[in-house]
């Protein structure tokens, strides 16, 4: 019987093994050979994790609690479709998001009253759960290129309940020259090739993935990333995350930043409470990255999880004359 991997791109595969720990392949083969369950968030601008479960549970749709995210649950048992078709749905109590994307809000922790960028931010997922972390206080700047995703962004807000949020349309590399260390917090969610994401039974997946696509889009990555960084206060925090495994969009967009903004930045140590996760590679292709880079966190596909890798940073100082001298 064929190996149901065999179905994903050749040049992916032959990766995979250095891509993951030996110890994680039997599960990271599952991962992107099994249907994920369907997970969700309680929408704290409307209700809790309490009333929603009591509410779906008579509804006869069985939650199971995730240990790390009280707002997080697993559907057990009901597929999607009926999902969308209960009223919570329908009212915005509720969103349909993968347990890996909470995670960089989470890392962010985005507080009331904060200035929070999302550079990169349609359909909403994470710019939902951020206004919530929130309480719609503060104010939250949702940026995206394409205007498609900008009115499911919109429309999501909206449902949402969302009030603290500003919607605009700018090239994320240069939107910090509108916003000139203005934020507190940054979140950094960059396009990416969505390995993490990918289901060897849904050719749709991985259709358009290519090892040019990963080498083209790490340059995107690059200068969102540093836009992003002049966009924050010294002090503040910035989060970047992909869905995807390749060191190209991770590890190695890190290390050039680090490189290209010497003493800007420091490299966070992440911690949720209850949750695990694998350090980032130190090194890659012959390469040896930054040591700091250790600190960042790569999640492995699995039948619960999509795979993200996160990294998170402090800004030390201004970083503003350096880029402007760098672009000009």
């Amino acid at each position: 019987m064929d190996d149901p991997l065999n179905a994903l791109p050749t040049d992916f595969i032959r990766r995979l093994p250095q891509l993951v720990p030996a110890s994680r392949l039997t599960e990271v083969a599952l991962g992107l050979t099994t249907e994920r369950v369907t997970t969700l968030r309680a929408n704290t601008l409307k209700t809790d994790a309490t009333a929603l479960r009591n509410a779906l549970t008579k509804g006869k749709v069985t939650l199971l609690p995730v240990d790390w995210y009280v707002q997080a649950f697993i559907v057990d048992g009901t597929p999607l479709r009926t999902i969308t078709e209960l009223q919570e749905y329908k009212e915005g109590k509720l969103y349909v998001q993968s347990l890996s994307s909470m995670v960089p809000p989470l890392v962010l922790d985005p507080q009331p009253g904060e200035r929070v960028l999302d550079i990169a931010a349609a359909p909403g997922s994470k710019t939902t759960q951020m206004a919530a972390m929130m309480a719609n206080t503060g104010e939250l700047v949702a940026n995206d290129t394409s205007q498609t995703r900008l009115y499911r962004l919109i429309a999501n807000l909206k449902l949402q309940g969302v009030t603290n949020a500003k919607v605009v349309k700018m090239d994320g590399r240069s939107l910090w020259k509108s916003y000139p260390e203005y934020f507190d917090k940054v979140l950094v969610d960059v396009p990416c090739s969505m390995e993490g994401r990918f289901q060897a039974s849904d050719p749709k997946s991985f259709e358009d993935w290519s090892l040019k696509k990963v080498r083209d889009l790490s340059l995107l990555q690059r200068w969102l990333l540093r836009s992003a960084i002049s966009a924050t206060k010294p002090g503040g925090t910035i989060v970047y995350s992909t869905c995807t495994m390749s060191p190209e969009e991770n590890e190695q967009v890190i290390d050039w930043v680090m490189d290209k903004d010497k003493g800007v930045l420091k490299i966070e140590e992440i911690h949720i409470p209850h949750f695990s996760f694998e350090h980032g590679m130190v090194d890659w292709g012959g390469k040896h990255f930054n040591g700091q880079i250790e600190n960042t966190a790569r999640i492995y596909p699995s039948p619960t999880m999509e795979g993200f890798y996160v990294a998170r940073f402090k800004k030390l100082k201004t970083s503003i004359p350096k880029v402007l001298s760098g672009m000009s």
